[in-house]
């Protein structure tokens, strides 16, 4: 593990490309066993990173579909697909978002729910983008910001790794939704309950989450049956367990890891959470009656903050009676050894590292200017490199990033960072590495441009919209639109969405192994696994 002044050494040098970083040399070094092949792999390591589309990150590079398409759609205006334009009448085209000279990292995020996901599509059109991806941030949302770009020159690292391996240029995330519903595909294969057009579609990221439950058969599960080992890999989980603001930020999974929203893994047996359930259970109703007595003499957001804060302890307090007794270790002992296999490898985290869940304030010289930033104590990839560097790698492993190494628009990019270690970890034993396929993958792009039109099946109602081979279902790629308006919509006709489920739009995805070195460039259509 990088000490803490390391790690700011080495994130900073990711940034500004001085070199090839380490981990891609030594894994272009690193042959394949003589005659080998991909199938004779026995890891595959696969990290799932967040929110930029292909155009946005890869846009630039040489090779790849990108800004010099030549098969670039037409508008219905007849314009190129990249110029699009504004209710205003003005047309804009790709720009660069220039990561070092602008606020650009610090801008946040673009919308990107079901709702402007579909209409930024516009049924094919695909002419809504600067309608449909306004910042939400006002002095920001008269800027074209879902049309910006990063280059060589603002992610270096990114660059180099494509250049180093292999990219695809056709990757598609497997919605036009936001994370979760991207996410429950990597991890199932679907966001549905039963392969039903009468089975709600889960396109939106609180359709599923804490209380409510996803129940149907996973991934992992399906390893599990198998007798193939898998685990599930991240410094801490997201359930509640006291990290909040800053820490909360580096230490936990940002939500990322959807399994802990399957019931059949049973996430509150995590011992962390148990102990927080005893922490606060006397703390909370003293709380409770502090704001009830407060709220008389609030007025205007003071008074609507302090209805939001005590609403959601009144509802968490209820919560909390039923967990305390209900998720203890004694009831997770009568579980069956699956049910713990399942609890115990989805849940991986690095309680093993005493620090894992403490920050630590390091100064550092910024070209003659003394700065301080805190950053995580312990190693945020504990587990995975003890378990590495003891040859207990399993056949299938997932990581999950917390928000500051995730690459998620608004948070520091020391995502290079993160996947950079990985990697570094993944070639410290050349023959761990010479067995392994490392995918880079992300969730989806945020509100961000790109300009190839995914692929989306037919209605199965509306003849007119396509065809397919007899015999294949669509109906159940598509959003029922009655389940879209039962929604607290505050008009469900006007705001509820039919649509195709995805394909979603082109996501960056980066195949690192042995066999993949070399720059190239697959040109396949990737896509979702449905069940």
């Amino acid at each position: 593990m990088d000490s803490r002044r390391d790690f700011i050494k080495k994130a900073s040098m990711l940034a500004a490309g001085m070199a090839l970083p380490s981990s891609i040399l030594k894994a272009m070094a690193i042959n394949p066993a003589e005659g080998s092949t991909f199938w004779d792999a026995e890891h595959v390591v696969i990290l799932m990173q967040e929110n930029r589309s292909f155009d946005h990150s890869y846009g630039m590079l040489k090779g790849v579909r990108g800004f010099n398409d030549p098969r670039a759609i037409r508008l219905p205006n007849n314009n190129k697909v990249f110029l699009q334009t504004n209710p205003k009448g003005e047309t804009f085209a790709p720009f660069r978002l220039d990561l070092k000279e602008t606020n650009a990292t610090w801008m946040s995020s673009l919308p990107h729910s079901w709702e402007n996901q579909v209409d930024a599509r516009n049924d094919g059109k695909y002419d809504q983008w600067l309608q449909a991806k306004p910042s939400g941030h006002e002095e920001y949302k008269e800027m074209p910001l879902t049309l910006g770009y990063y280059d060589r020159e603002d992610i270096p690292f990114y660059y180099a790794l494509a250049d180093a391996f292999t990219v695809c240029d056709q990757n598609f995330c497997s919605s036009l939704t936001g994370t979760t519903p991207n996410r429950l595909y990597m991890w199932s294969g679907t966001i549905r309950e039963k392969a039903s057009f009468e089975s709600k579609a889960n396109v939106k990221n609180e359709d599923v989450d804490y209380e409510r439950w996803a129940y149907w058969k996973s991934f992992p599960e399906r390893l599990e049956e198998a007798g193939i080992s898998w685990r599930i890999y991240q410094n801490e989980i997201s359930l509640r367990s006291g990290l909040e603001g800053e820490s909360d930020a580096w230490l936990s999974n940002f939500t990322d890891n959807s399994i802990e929203w399957f019931d059949q893994y049973k996430v509150k047996f995590a011992p962390e959470y148990h102990a927080y359930l005893h922490k606060v259970k006397d703390v909370i109703p003293v709380r409770i009656e502090e704001l009830k007595a407060k709220i008389s003499s609030l007025s205007g957001q003071d008074l609507e903050k302090a209805k939001r804060e005590l609403s959601n302890l009144q509802s968490f307090l209820e919560i909390l009676k039923v967990d305390i007794i209900e998720y203890t270790p004694e009831n997770f002992e009568k579980l069956s050894s699956f049910q713990k296999n399942l609890h115990n490898k989805a849940f991986t985290n690095n309680r093993a590292d005493a620090d894992y869940r403490e920050l630590v304030a390091i100064e550092y010289d910024d070209n003659g200017t003394k700065r301080s930033l805190e950053v995580p104590k312990g190693d945020v990839l504990y587990q995975f490199r003890k378990d590495v560097s003891e040859d207990k790698l399993p056949a299938v492993s997932w990581l999950v990033a917390p928000e500051n190494f995730s690459d998620h628009p608004g948070a520091p990019w020391y995502g290079a960072w993160y996947v950079s270690e990985v990697m570094e970890i993944l070639t410290k034993n050349p023959e761990i590495w010479k067995k392994t396929i490392f995918i880079l993958a992300y969730d989806e792009n945020d509100g961000y441009f790109d300009h190839v039109p995914p692929f989306v099946p037919p209605h199965h109602l509306k003849p007119d919209t396509g065809k397919v081979s007899s015999g294949i279902d669509t109906s159940v790629e598509h959003v029922n639109i009655e389940h879209e308006k039962q929604r607290k919509y505050k008009n469900p006709e006007k705001d509820a969405r039919e649509s195709p489920i995805g394909l979603g739009f082109r996501v960056p995805l980066v195949i690192a192994s042995p066999w993949s070195r070399g720059g190239q460039v697959c040109s396949e259509v990737f896509g979702k696994i449905c069940l």
